[in-house]
């Protein structure tokens, strides 16, 4: 396989500028078919986006000869449905995060791509991005010393910037999202401390549904201790009033503090003894090309998964412990 070419399972608003363009942008890659259930939507994204087939049938789809690879970008309920049928059509899956309606799932969705030989990575795109690669290298260029604690708090209102404007909040709806806010936004940050951090010791976590006006929890807390000893503190709201939105997650050293944002922001803080340095790095404008660079160099066999299965399930358990499932 030199060449990759793309159908995309649920173009909804995700794909309208993160992902969907950067099919096209990156080496040995093309954007060939779209697929949505609402036809006259999908034929509107094909159109705008210069894609050449589009479907209202999955099956129609999947039995595209000319489609290698799938990327799947639905809500959370139908990913392993569409990624099953997707592996048993002989193409290469890219599948949005969380990964899965549960750690269960997911190691469903492995066992099958293992057992069919076919390939399979997760769009935890932001350790790709160079904002956060930044912070890895600030990390391992030991400018702040030694890790010894990180501490996370995001708290936002129902209705906030962070999540993304769609005409039905599937995301409250646990049959569809999992979980709510929490399961939407924590996969970002609990993939990203596993990619900074290593392998998880053990975890912990409370959670509440504290303003009963919905199905999910609202208040999740969690703690992680990594096989290095290095302790994690998160805590997440989602009733918040839109005065005390605050997202920021600051990593503790020997020499120092650095801190940095997971949504929307563009600086990154170290402290010293010397002071303070604040550098600023702008996202790209399509935030998954980075990832989409890498999983289409693996599909082709020319690198690493860059974010693998295994990864996306071990990120869902942690969630799962933190919201007392598991």
């Amino acid at each position: 396989m030199n060449h990759i070419n793309w159908g995309i399972i649920g173009c909804g608003d995700v794909t309208e500028v993160k992902s969907g363009p950067a099919f096209n942008r990156v080496p040995h890659s093309s954007l060939v078919a779209v697929m949505r259930r609402n036809a006259e939507k999908a034929e509107d994204y094909a159109k705008r986006h210069n894609v050449p087939k589009w479907y209202n049938n999955i099956d129609d789809l999947l039995s595209n000869p000319d489609i290698n690879a799938i990327y799947i970008a639905t809500p959370p309920s139908s990913h392993e449905e569409l990624s099953l049928k997707a592996l048993h059509a002989g193409k290469d899956v890219y599948l949005e995060k969380p990964m899965a309606l549960s750690a269960t799932a997911c190691l469903n969705i492995l066992s099958v791509a293992d057992r069919l030989g076919r390939k399979l990575s997760v769009a935890h795109y932001r350790r790709f991005m160079p904002y956060f690669e930044k912070v890895k290298q600030l990390i391992s260029d030991g400018l702040i010393g030694e890790i010894n604690s990180v501490n996370l708090r995001i708290l936002q209102g129902r209705d906030n910037n962070v999540i993304a404007k769609t005409a039905e909040n599937w995301r409250l709806d646990p049959s569809i999202s999992g979980g709510g806010l929490f399961y939407d936004l924590a996969p970002h940050q609990i993939d990203l401390m596993i990619f900074l951090f290593g392998d998880v010791k053990s975890a912990t976590g409370l959670s509440v549904n504290r303003y009963g006006n919905g199905q999910v929890d609202d208040i999740v807390s969690g703690q992680i201790l990594f096989q290095n000893n290095i302790m994690f503190n998160g805590f997440w709201s989602f009733n918040n009033a839109p005065l005390d939105n605050v997202d920021f997650c600051e990593i503790f050293g020997t020499k120092g503090k650095l801190s940095f944002g997971f949504f929307g922001e563009t600086k990154i803080s170290i402290k010293t003894a010397d002071g303070e340095n604040i550098m600023e790095i702008v996202h790209p404008k399509h935030v998954q090309e980075p990832i989409i660079e890498r999983v289409s160099a693996y599909f082709r066999e020319e690198g690493e998964n860059p974010c693998s299965g295994e990864i996306g399930a071990e990120v869902l358990r942690v969630m799962d412990v933190f919201s007392g499932r598991i």
